[in-house]
């Protein structure tokens, strides 16, 4: 009997151990992502402001996050109430935040650009020019303003007899060429 106690006691000291280390992880990864999301909305939305919020701040372990957005020239601040447009931009610059908080070696985008209008593709886009600067980035899109600044195009077909093709193309910049 005293070793089982013993075996539980020596477990609930790991899970304080755990949970003490996800704790402090996910804080500072939080501020740094809160941080990033400030200056990334004000660069997707001029005049806008965005920030996140914790739904329970003082338990670190079960909080939520909250995203608001104030697009400029608007009150809102609920998502549900932005346009579609609009809440693609947010989702993005949440996670182009997350990206410049806790950079990785490359990441993958499926179409994330397909609702925006061309003003927001810009600012966008040149996100993306800053992101590979230090990062590899595999887009999924049919934007021909994406594919412009990619470095390779790999398409992606099917042929009348039902088999898939795949068409590479690598792109020479202007500026690498001058």
């Amino acid at each position: 009997m005293e070793d089982l106690k013993s075996s539980r006691r020596d477990l609930l000291d790991i899970v304080k151990e755990v949970d003490a280390r996800v704790e402090e992880v996910f804080t500072s990864a939080y501020h740094d992502t809160a941080a990033q999301f400030e200056r990334v909305f004000s660069r997707l939305f001029p005049g806008g402001e965005g920030r996140l919020h914790l739904t329970d701040p003082d338990n670190m372990l079960t909080t939520g996050i909250e995203v608001e957005a104030r697009p400029p020239g608007k009150k809102i601040k609920r998502l549900s109430l932005l346009s579609g447009g609009e809440r693609s931009l947010v989702a993005v610059a949440l996670l182009v935040a997350i990206f410049k908080a806790r950079p990785s070696p490359f990441y993958i985008m499926d179409e994330v650009e397909a609702a925006l209008d061309d003003t927001n593709l810009s600012r966008l886009l040149t996100l993306f020019e800053e992101l590979r600067d230090s990062s590899q980035l595999i887009v999924i899109t049919h934007q021909k303003r994406t594919m412009e600044i990619a470095d390779a195009l790999y398409g992606v077909s099917m042929r009348g007899d039902g088999v898939t093709t795949v068409v590479s193309q690598r792109l020479e910049r202007e500026s690498e060429s001058a």
